[in-house]
């Protein structure tokens, strides 16, 4: 089994290897979903927009399987104060975008906003990239198995304001989720978790998780919850 390692050039690789059983309706969901199945923002075609990852981070936790989320610190000039999941622009050092610098950057990120030990990461499936018009950025989620677990919380507090983990049975109650509402018209795919609220890029990753891998339970997708314009 090729584990993830020095996120500085060292070898970093995807392997399906000794996932636990519940982890393979996420497998197949990864090999299967077409990037028009998870979001109607697709990459420019002019190759447009600032290459990112993000560490999509399944544990299991005293609760079940979990995933690792972070809350961005509210003086951060975007998505400030938003649950979101670890990751950020890829650097120089990560390498080919198209080859393994997601999957560096990924874990590089995580590391550096959690104090996250990637070498306890398996790293298992990459999702279609996808776009976020209002930041620009072209965002790959990688997905990684926490196979060995290492304490995880704010390192920089300038860029964080906590670490969490959240428990999957709690993002498919169907009494956590509803649907959030922007001023702009925009609407998405919301859960109200751990004492926060999970909306955007984040939550729309979650929510065709949960879908294609079999997941999900019915919710009331008329149960609204109003963003305001700093969202």
């Amino acid at each position: 089994m090729t584990r993830a390692s020095d996120t500085q050039g060292g070898p970093v690789a995807l392997s399906k290897d000794g996932l636990p059983g519940w982890l393979h309706p996420v497998v197949h969901a990864v090999e299967t979903v077409r990037p028009g199945q998870l979001s109607r923002f697709l990459p420019p075609a002019d190759g447009a927009g600032r290459q990112s990852a993000v560490l999509v981070l399944f544990g299991e936790g005293a609760h079940g399987p979990e995933l690792l989320l972070m809350e961005r610190a509210s003086s951060l000039r975007s998505h400030a104060g938003q649950p979101s999941f670890p990751g950020g622009a890829l650097d120089p050092e990560d390498g080919d975008p198209s080859g393994d610098g997601p999957l560096r950057a990924a874990l590089r990120e995580a590391e550096e906003e959690t104090g996250l030990d990637p070498s306890g990461v398996q790293l298992f499936g990459v999702l279609p990239r996808l776009y976020i018009p209002v930041s620009g950025f072209v965002v790959t989620p990688v997905l990684g198995w926490w196979r060995e677990p290492t304490p995880v919380g704010v390192v920089d507090p300038n860029e964080t304001a906590r670490v969490f983990t959240v428990p999957v049975a709690d993002l498919t109650d169907p009494a956590n989720r509803a649907t959030a509402v922007h001023p702009s018209g925009h609407r998405g795919p919301a859960f109200m978790v751990e004492s926060a609220l999970v909306w955007g890029f984040t939550a729309g990753i979650i929510d065709r998780l949960l879908h294609f891998a079999g997941w999900e339970r019915p919710w009331d997708r008329e149960k609204q919850v109003p963003l305001d314009w700093r969202a």
